[in-house]
C-alpha cells in the first residue's frame, strides 16, 4: 500500500505491517483514504481531528443550503377582496424568500354547490403572484379543498 506519513510526505509502497508500526512510533492512525486506487492510498493522522475536521465541512457545506419549504395559505370563496390582497402580500413574502405556497380554498356547507367562485378566489390570487411564481400544476379539487403549489420563478411560456 502507498502511505503518506503525517507531514503530507510520500513514504512510498511498504507492506500494511510496515505502515502501521511507522503509525504506532509517531502515536497516530493509518487511515485508507482512496481503496480503489492500485495499491491503496493511506495515510498516517490523528483518526478524532480527521472525523472533527469532516464533519465541521459538512456543517459549513450545509450553512450554504436553502431547504425549500412549503407555506400554506388558505382562503375560502368568500373571502372579501381586502383579506385577500393581505393573503396576496404574505404569499409574494414567501415566495421571494424562495419558498413554495400552497394555496388552498376550503369549502364548507353550501359553498360546495358553487365552486367556481373558489376558482375565481385561487385565479385572483394566482395572478396577484404571477410575476414571482407559478402554479406547477393547474388548481385540483381534494374533497372539500381545491389546491395549487406555487413554485417561486417564473416559468416562460413560447
Amino acid at each position: 500500500m502507498r502511505v503518506i506519513g503525517s507531514d503530507g510526505s510520500q513514504l512510498g509502497v511498504i507492506t500494511l505491517s510496515e505502515a502501521l508500526t511507522k503509525a504506532d512510533l509517531e502515536g497516530l492512525d493509518l487511515v485508507e483514504i482512496s481503496a480503489a486506487s492500485d495499491p491503496p492510498v493511506c495515510k498516517i493522522i490523528d483518526y478524532g481531528k480527521y472525523r472533527y475536521q469532516i464533519t465541521k465541512k459538512e456543517k459549513e457545506g450545509k450553512k450554504s443550503q436553502h431547504q425549500v419549504k412549503v407555506k400554506e395559505i388558505k382562503v375560502k370563496p368568500n373571502t372579501d377582496e381586502h383579506d385577500l390582497q393581505t393573503k396576496i402580500k404574505h404569499g409574494r413574502e414567501f415566495l421571494t424568500k424562495g419558498n413554495k405556497v400552497r394555496l388552498t380554498c376550503v369549502f364548507r356547507g353550501r359553498e360546495m354547490m358553487h365552486p367556481e367562485f373558489g376558482q375565481k378566489v385561487v385565479r385572483k390570487m394566482l395572478e396577484g403572484m404571477a410575476d414571482l411564481g407559478s402554479a406547477e400544476a393547474p388548481p385540483k379539487m381534494l374533497g372539500k379543498s381545491l389546491s395549487v403549489v406555487i413554485a417561486p420563478g417564473v416559468k416562460k411560456k413560447g
